[in-house]
């Protein structure tokens, strides 16, 4: 199925990656939820993803209807279930990802500063940008050099 650029995305960031086994039986939970997802009786045109095995994304084409704040709620509630479940943190906004040698790294706010600090994180290091809100976002502005991200602008002291 295709999904218009214009697609809400979510992007929710795991503190530690995923297992294998934890990756598959999330991605069943995701399918389930997807498939049946609803906004007033409306179905959603949805789908989910894991990325990296930190990276939790879902997708909804408002063309075929618009979210609405109780199929946003059902949503919640599943990342929530999905958190409690699996001992992770989904939701902390100040845990900040970088990829090191091809490989996500994620650290608090504080760790980042220091790794800037020293240089372990250069201007070309790329970060994820989680505050993306579209699909064409998520494609084109979610892994930027540090450099290009909104990260460069609350650290930028240290650069």
């Amino acid at each position: 199925m295709s999904f218009s650029p214009q697609s809400k995305v979510w992007v929710y960031q795991s503190d530690r990656k995923f297992t294998a086994i934890e990756e598959n039986e999330i991605l069943q939970k995701l399918k389930s939820f997807t498939e049946q997802w609803k906004a007033h009786g409306n179905e959603l045109l949805a789908k989910a993803e894991i990325r990296y095995g930190f990276f939790i994304i879902l997708t909804v084409d408002e063309q075929q209807a618009n979210v609405t704040g109780c199929s946003i709620d059902s949503s919640v509630r599943l990342i929530k279930d999905i958190e409690q479940k699996y001992g992770v943190d989904l939701f902390n906004r100040f845990n900040i990802s970088y990829l090191l040698n091809d490989e996500v790294k994620v650290c608090n706010k504080e760790d980042f500063e220091t790794l800037v600090n020293i240089k372990q994180i250069t201007p070309a290091t790329i970060v994820f940008n989680n505050m993306v809100q579209t699909l064409h976002d998520l494609e084109t502005k979610w892994e930027v050099p540090f450099k290009n991200s909104w990260h460069s602008t609350v650290f930028a002291h240290l650069l």
